[in-house]
């Protein structure tokens, strides 16, 4: 088994269908397709019962308490049998060639220790390119390096090394429902380098209840790991007004922890703390 595709889901019945047909579709049948049914309250279990059922792909079903999807993707991780881990959401789909291009472009790294993986492009239904998609057919650098160095910007679909996510699992914080992604792709990338290229491997849709469209609120509700986020932002080597983003919004998030447990920010960025009090008090009276 060469792929896990791992589908964190959570009240997703409705719209899990489409990812489902387009992973029966698939050019290359060489994966696994497991689902995290994160504590859902719709007829999830219903709908992939019956999928199970059809016997035509493989699936392994595993459900959990609600925990938030960076805790479910922690635990389809442990179970995965895939050489790499191509992480889809329940209300998100593959291209008929998808698995196909993952591994063609895989081979070439696939032996390689200095790579946890590839990233190929997010599109919209319309095919416009998420972002700004790769300014050459593909490039070799970290994730830190795409975004900083590059300026490659937008959602992008990194396919990692399972080895590599049992390396870094996402962090844990009790009555936290949220991390933010990129603090484990960051911390991956003080390590290892991605295999970028210039195909489309993910079609995207952000509903109006994700993630994506309520991304202020869930880092409120997860101050320790939006924190964690961006006091080791500060760490790598970025240009310095991103620098100050990152603190800014370090304390941002840092006044919605009422248990001060979140890691600490060097003296020297206490400067911008009123900033990212009134960015607070803000978020605060949008979210009311």
């Amino acid at each position: 088994m060469l792929i896990t595709v791992l589908t964190p889901t959570y009240n997703r019945a409705k719209l899990l269908s489409r990812l489902y047909q387009s992973l029966c579709h698939q050019t290359n049948q060489e994966f696994e397709w497991i689902i995290v049914n994160d504590g859902s309250t719709d007829n999830t279990d219903e709908i992939v019962q019956k999928y199970i059922a059809e016997n035509i792909i493989i699936i392994h079903y595993i459900q959990q308490e609600n925990g938030g999807k960076h805790r479910a993707i922690n635990h389809g991780v442990k179970k995965a049998k895939g050489e790499l881990i191509f992480i889809a959401d329940s209300d998100d789909w593959l291209p008929f060639n998808a698995i196909e291009i993952v591994l063609e472009q895989y081979k070439d790294i696939k032996n390689d220790d200095s790579f946890c993986g590839v990233c190929g492009l997010d599109a919209f239904d319309n095919g416009k390119i998420v972002g700004s998609g790769i300014p050459k057919d593909f490039l070799d650098c970290t994730i830190i390096e795409a975004e900083y160095k590059y300026h490659i910007y937008g959602d992008k679909k990194e396919v990692f090394k399972t080895s590599v996510l049992k390396e870094f699992p996402f962090p844990e914080y009790k009555e936290e429902r949220f991390s933010p992604e990129n603090l484990v792709w960051n911390r991956i990338a003080t390590k290892y380098k991605l295999r970028y290229f210039n195909e489309v491997i993910y079609t995207v849709e952000y509903q109006p209840d994700g993630i994506s469209h309520n991304i202020i609120k869930a880092r409120m509700n997860s101050p320790i790991a939006s924190t964690s986020y961006y006091q080791e932002l500060l760490n790598f080597n970025i240009p310095l007004k991103e620098k100050i983003k990152g603190a800014i919004n370090y304390w941002r998030f840092r006044f919605c922890d009422t248990n001060h447990k979140s890691p600490q920010l060097h003296l020297k960025w206490i400067w911008t703390m009123p900033i990212g009090w009134a960015m607070h008090l803000n978020d605060i009276r949008k979210c009311q």
